[in-house]
């Protein structure tokens, strides 16, 4: 079931498609939402993050924002707050929940430029709006997005007709599936597919340590798979997939535990490390059926840890 693309839906009796919400609202929500993520990046507030952020983006915040208090319990004493300005909005109208929008704008870190896609949804009327998915990209690699009639986005949809590479809902199998077994050709040869198992086989078998991954697509009711059409009639999407790594050292030697891994470890690591990362990444999907789904960005967040 995917439920981050919704087309003409009944949930909880609301079947009117209406814009998800106006652009004055939001400037605010993305207005607070800068404003708190670099309060709780300061402090390393996991609590105070999440009041802003759900979904994998806010799964992975809370647990390396929980990791880096532990560590550095007086904050970042070098913090470098972001900027956002000028942003566009991109609204979409939909039918039931959840409901999202896209923030697109230039942002700065210190002297580093880039392009922020922020997607924001809620999951009801009186829910707040909180980011689920967060991108960054080169600052001339924003997408441009379609648009109706009335200027308003055009959400990916369940029902949708048109004709896409591969149907969004099943890009996290289609992704994993290739991680783990190497065949399709549904995604462009780069540093996220074919190089990324280039490594994984290089680093497999060590002298004093085997190396294992499994990849599994993210649940949809928990992280919903969320995009946007775009005007040379393919669309941008945001989805999610878990990693686990499993390390196992020879006897006589113990898995290297990183400080900011020890936080969130559970057991002792004496002669096995397992992390658990939640991705959660931001493709090109063209319109053709032979051409391939490219990676705009991905990120990685260490969730858990688990030692034996």
């Amino acid at each position: 079931m995917l439920v981050g693309l919704t087309g003409c839906m009944t949930v909880h009796g609301e079947t009117a498609v209406l814009p998800a919400t106006t652009e004055a609202e939001a400037e605010k929500v993305l207005e607070n939402f800068v404003d708190v993520r670099n309060t709780a990046h300061r402090s390393f507030d996991a609590d105070l993050s999440t009041t802003v952020q759900h979904g994998p983006l806010g799964d992975s915040e809370r647990a390396a924002l929980t990791a880096l208090k532990a560590v550095h319990p007086e904050g970042d004493e070098e913090f470098k707050p972001l900027e956002l300005r000028d942003a566009e909005f991109h609204i979409p109208r939909q039918a039931g929940w959840p409901k999202y929008f896209l923030a697109s704008a230039p942002g700065q870190v210190g002297d580093v430029r880039a392009h922020w896609l922020v997607m924001f949804s809620r999951d009801g009327v009186e829910a707040d709006w909180k980011a689920s998915y967060l991108s960054v990209v080169e600052p001339d690699a924003a997408p441009e997005f379609a648009a109706d009639e009335d200027g308003h986005a055009r959400p990916l949809r369940k029902d949708a007709t048109d004709p896409l590479a591969v149907e969004p809902a099943r890009l996290g199998k289609s992704y994993t599936e290739f991680l783990q077994k190497g065949e399709g050709e549904a995604f462009a040869p780069g540093r996220f597919t074919t190089e990324r198992r280039k490594t994984r086989a290089e680093s497999a078998n060590r002298p004093a340590a085997r190396n294992e991954w499994a990849d599994t697509p993210a649940d949809p009711e928990r992280y919903p798979v969320m995009g946007l059409y775009t005007q040379d009639g393919g669309a941008v999407v945001f989805f999610a997939v878990h990693q686990h790594t499993k390390q196992t050292v020879a006897e006589g030697y113990t898995p290297a535990v990183d400080p900011l891994v020890k936080p969130l470890l559970k057991g002792e690591a004496r002669q096995t490390l397992t992390k658990a990362y939640l991705y959660q990444q931001l493709v090109t999907v063209p319109e053709a059926q032979d051409a391939q789904v490219d990676f705009l960005d991905q990120r990685a967040g260490l969730i858990s840890a688990e030692g034996s």
